[in-house]
C-alpha cells in the first residue's frame, strides 16, 4: 500500500565499502551518490545510495491517488502528479541522507508499466494516462488480435497478444473513444518515458519498458509493424526511437535540476519498468533466479539469455532493462485482497496476521478465487472475486484473512506452473513488496510454491534497482566496460533471516486446494461476463 505524506527513513545495509570498488577506484570522493526513483501507481520512492559501497543512506516517498470518479474499469491518473511526487521524494531522501547535489552522479526512474501517457506537438499531456489495470479495453484487444490472426497469430508476430493491461489497446480506445483527442496526439509514451523527458528533454524507449507496449517485436528488439499498422498507418510517426537499457537518457536540464534540487547536467540512466528495474534490485540477473513481487499487484519473473515466448499468451515474453529478456506473468490482484479483508474486520496488519495464522494450511475449505478488479494471469478482465467453501466453521476473520493470502498466493502459482512448463525452473523465490514482510505469508508461498523463499536486505527492489542501473550506466560513461550482473552480485544481499522452506504437509494440503482454484476460475469465465453485463445495465439504468 502507499504510504500516506512524505516519509523519510535510514537503512543501515553495506556499513563498509566493497573491497573491489575501493580498489577499482581509489581516487573516488568519498561520497559518489545515485539516486533511484521508483515511481508506481500508489506513491513514489526515492532512495539515495552510496555508489561505492550499496549502502541506503536515506529514502523518501510521497503519496497520490487514482483519479476518482471514473467508469468499472477506468483506472487513471495525470502525469503532472507523477512530477510532483518525483520531487517531493527525491528531496525527502536528500534530506535524510544529509547529502548535497555536488555529491550525486546519477539517478534512474523506475515507474508503472504499460500506462499510456499521450502528448501533443508541443509536449503537453493531452488527457490523463489509463494505467496498467484498466480494464476497458477488451473490445479493442479482440479487434488487433483478430487483425494480426488471433492470440496465437499476434504471438507469432511480436512475441505478446494484445492484453488489457498492455498500452497498444489503449492506444486504439483512444481512437475509438476520443477522436479528437486522438487528432491531437503526437506522441507516446510510459510513465518513465514521461519523467525521463522532463529530466532530459528527450524522448525514447527503451526495450524493457517498450516491450510491455505489445507493440514490440521482442525476438529482433524494434517495433512490429504489424502491430503498429493494426491500430493506424500512421502511429509509427508518433513513436518514440528504441535504445538499449546501458544507454542513457540524456543529462539533467536546468529546469528539472531546480525543481529536484540537484545540479544541471546530472547523468540520467535509461531507467525502465517496474518489474524490469525489480529484477535489477533483486539480483535478478543471471539464469536461475526468480523474483516474487507481492504487491498492489503481483508479478513473477526471471531472468533470460533468449527470449522466452509463451505460444497461449499466458506469460508476457517482455525484455528486461539489462539487454536480455524477463518472461513475466502477473496477476492484478495481491494487497488488494488482504487490504479489503484487513479493513473490513478492522485489524491493523499485525493483528491481521496473528487472526490468519489461527487458521490450518487450507483455511479448513475456504478458498478466494481473488479476481476482485479483473485479472491478467490468467486473463478474465470481467472477473470478480468468489469466496468458495463458507461455512458457519469458516466465517471467521481468521479463515478469511488466510484465505485471502493464500488465495492470491495460489493465483501467483498459476502463473509459476506455466514459466516451469516454459523451461523456467524455481529453486528459489526472491519475495519483494509489502507481502514479503510477513513471515506467516512467506511460509505460505514456499508452501504454495513449493520452493525456498528468501527475502533481501533492501526491499524496495524497484528503486533500488533504479539506483544500481544508474551505477551501471555511470560506470560505462567514466570508460569501465561494466557488467550488470556483476555490480548485482556486488550489492544485493539476501536476508538469511528471513528464509521460509516449504513444509511437505502444507505443500500437499496447497497442492489440492490449487486444484479447487483452477477448476473454480475455469469454470466461472462465463459467467463472469454476464455479470459485467448485469452490473454496466444496472449502473446504466441508476444513471
Amino acid at each position: 500500500m502507499g504510504l500516506a505524506g512524505n516519509h523519510c527513513a535510514i537503512d543501515t545495509h553495506g556499513l563498509f565499502p566493497h573491497p573491489s570498488v575501493t580498489a577499482r577506484y581509489p581516487n573516488m570522493a568519498s561520497r559518489s551518490l545515485l539516486i533511484g526513483i521508483d515511481s508506481g501507481t500508489q506513491s513514489t520512492k526515492a532512495l539515495v545510495v552510496d555508489a561505492r559501497t550499496g549502502r541506503v543512506l536515506g529514502t523518501g516517498s510521497s503519496a497520490y491517488d487514482l483519479l476518482p470518479g471514473l467508469p468499472a474499469g477506468a483506472k487513471e491518473q495525470d502525469p503532472e502528479t507523477w512530477k510532483t511526487a518525483t520531487v517531493k521524494a527525491t528531496k525527502a531522501a536528500m534530506k535524510a541522507a544529509k547529502a548535497s547535489a555536488s555529491e550525486v552522479v546519477a539517478l534512474s526512474v523506475s515507474g508503472q508499466q504499460h500506462g499510456f501517457v499521450p502528448l501533443d506537438r508541443e509536449g503537453r499531456v493531452i488527457r490523463p494516462a489509463k494505467l496498467w489495470c484498466d480494464t476497458t479495453t477488451v473490445a479493442e484487444c479482440d479487434e488487433l488480435n483478430k487483425v494480426l490472426g488471433g492470440v496465437r497469430g499476434a504471438i507469432r508476430q511480436s512475441g505478446n497478444a494484445f492484453l488489457p493491461g498492455f498500452t497498444a489497446p489503449k492506444i486504439l480506445w483512444l481512437r475509438r473513444h476520443e477522436p479528437e483527442n486522438y487528432a491531437r496526439l503526437a506522441m507516446i509514451l510510459l510513465p518513465h518515458d514521461f519523467l525521463n523527458r522532463w529530466m532530459t528533454g528527450n524522448s525514447f524507449m527503451e526495450y524493457g519498458d517498450a516491450s510491455g507496449t505489445a507493440l514490440l517485436d521482442v525476438r529482433k528488439r524494434r517495433w512490429c509493424e504489424a502491430a503498429v499498422r493494426a491500430i493506424d498507418p500512421e502511429l509509427s510517426g508518433k513513436l518514440p526511437t528504441i535504445a538499449p537499457s546501458d544507454q542513457p537518457a540524456g543529462r539533467l536540464t536546468e529546469a528539472a535540476a531546480r525543481q529536484l534540487g540537484l545540479k544541471p547536467g546530472l547523468l540520467v540512466a535509461a531507467g525502465g519498468g517496474d518489474n524490469m528495474m525489480g529484477a535489477i534490485g533483486t539480483g535478478n540477473t543471471r539464469e536461475g533466479v526468480v523474483t516474487a513481487s507481492f504487491g498492489t499487484s503481483g508479478t513473477i519473473y526471471a531472468c533470460a539469455e533468449r527470449p522466452v515466448v509463451d505460444p497461449s499468451g499466458e506469460i508476457a515474453a517482455f525484455c528486461d532493462s539489462t539487454n536480455r529478456w524477463l518472461p513475466l506473468l502477473c496477476t492484478m490482484n495481491v494487497t488488494v485482497a488482504t487490504e479489503m479483508v484487513r479493513r473490513e474486520f478492522g485489524l491493523e496488519h499485525a493483528a491481521f496476521e496473528k487472526a490468519a495464522a489461527k487458521a490450518p494450511a487450507g483455511s479448513d475449505g475456504l478458498v478466494l478465487l481473488p479476481y476482485l478488479e479483473g485479472e491478467r494471469t490468467p486473463n478474465v478482465p470481467d472477473g470478480t472475486g468468489v469466496l468458495f467453501g463458507v461455512r458457519p466453521k469458516t466465517f471467521t476473520a481468521g479463515h478469511f484473512a488466510r484465505a485471502a493470502m493464500e488465495g492470491v498466493t495460489m493465483g501467483m502459482n498459476y502463473g509459476l506452473r506455466r514459466l516451469g512448463e516454459l523451461g523456467v525452473k524455481a529453486k528459489q523465490v526472491r519475495a519483494t513488496g509489502g507481502g514479503a514482510k510477513s513471515r506467516l505469508w512467506r511460509q505460505i508461498m514456499a508452501d504454495v510454491f513449493d520452493a525456498e523463499v528468501v527475502t533481501l536486505k533492501v526491499s524496495e527492489g524497484a528503486a533500488y534497482g533504479a539506483a544500481l542501473q544508474a551505477l551501471w550506466c555511470w560506470r560505462r560513461s567514466e570508460g569501465e566496460n561494466a557488467a550488470i550482473e556483476d555490480i548485482t552480485d556486488e550489492f544485493v544481499t539476501l536476508n538469511p533471516a528471513e528464509t521460509a522452506h516449504p513444509d511437505p504437509k502444507a505443500v500437499a494440503v496447497y497442492r489440492e486446494t490449487q486444484s479447487i482454484q483452477d477448476q473454480l476460475g475455469r469454470s466461472l469465465r462465463g459467467a463472469f461476463g454476464t455479470h459485467r453485463a448485469l452490473v454496466n445495465r444496472a449502473g446504466a439504468a441508476k444513471g
